[in-house]
């Protein structure tokens, strides 16, 4: 579970409770269930039919998926890279089929494998490449989807309100009643302004940059791997493997690895 989403949202959330609550207001006037249904019901089906349908029929599973923190341990990555290459220059490549169930990567498993059935490097990296532009791509299509989801939920929160400004002139000839109304129009608005802002484009900018992040750490595989396939020096392997890490975790790996040497 991704605690930076919850908490993130829920401060969000938090945050316009407090101004309504703060501010002397009547909670109870923020609540309108035709507005509800106009705004979310409005953005869903304008945000399904812009995407693919594979992708439009599964936004709540994708929602929850979102919530979800992919594990990228980049030091042990550097380690297992580091051994494999290390068992690869004393034992030979055939030697690492004995560590391929030992992996719980996919990709990697599936990299090392590749790897030990000697396939020729550049097919190597030519494949691997590809999966990794199919991640990519999935991820992109489901970042996709709540833009989607940020943009229409302004914009049905505006029609919500020139719905209720359409109710509200008919009863021009009661003015005790425009007050009211004109709240009641405004409400959408703020309804599609808070499910774009608090939760939508946050989670597509989230999802964009795990993508980064899951990029860069199959890339880290890749050249490992690779590097592993031409038997290079190890050492040469780590030094260039400790580039693909961000520095604050250079500087722990450094720091444990000079501990484990003295």
């Amino acid at each position: 579970m991704d605690i930076a989403v919850l908490a993130g949202v829920g401060l969000a959330l938090f945050m316009v409770l407090f101004g309504i609550i703060s501010g002397g207001g009547d909670f109870a006037a923020f609540i309108n269930i035709p507005s509800l249904f106009i705004v979310i019901g409005g953005s869903i089906g304008a945000t399904i039919a812009a995407n693919p349908k594979d992708i439009g029929f599964k936004i709540v599973q994708i929602s929850l998926e979102a919530l979800k923190e992919p594990k990228i341990d980049y030091i042990n990555l550097l380690r297992t890279l580091v051994s494999l290459s290390e068992k690869a220059r004393r034992e030979g490549l055939l030697s690492l089929e004995e560590n391929i169930e030992q992996i719980d990567d996919p990709f990697m498993k599936k990299a090392i494998q590749l790897v030990v059935d000697g396939t020729e490097p550049e097919l190597l990296k030519s494949m691997l490449q590809i999966e990794i532009d199919v991640m990519n791509s999935e991820m992109s299509l489901k970042r996709g989807l709540f833009e989607s989801l940020g943009a229409y939920a302004p914009a049905f929160g505006m029609i919500g309100t020139l719905i209720g400004l359409i109710q509200m002139l008919k009863s021009l000839n009661d003015p005790n009643s425009l007050g009211p109304s004109m709240a009641v129009a405004l409400i959408t608005t703020m309804y599609g302004s808070i499910i774009a802002n608090a939760a939508a484009l946050p989670l597509a900018e989230k999802i964009g940059k795990r993508m980064i992040n899951l990029e860069m750490e199959k890339t880290m595989i890749v050249e490992g791997v690779l590097s592993i396939q031409a038997g290079e020096n190890p050492r040469i392997l780590e030094e260039k493997l400790k580039a693909f890490l961000p520095a604050n975790l250079r500087e722990q790996y450094e720091a444990a690895t000079q501990e484990a040497t003295a």
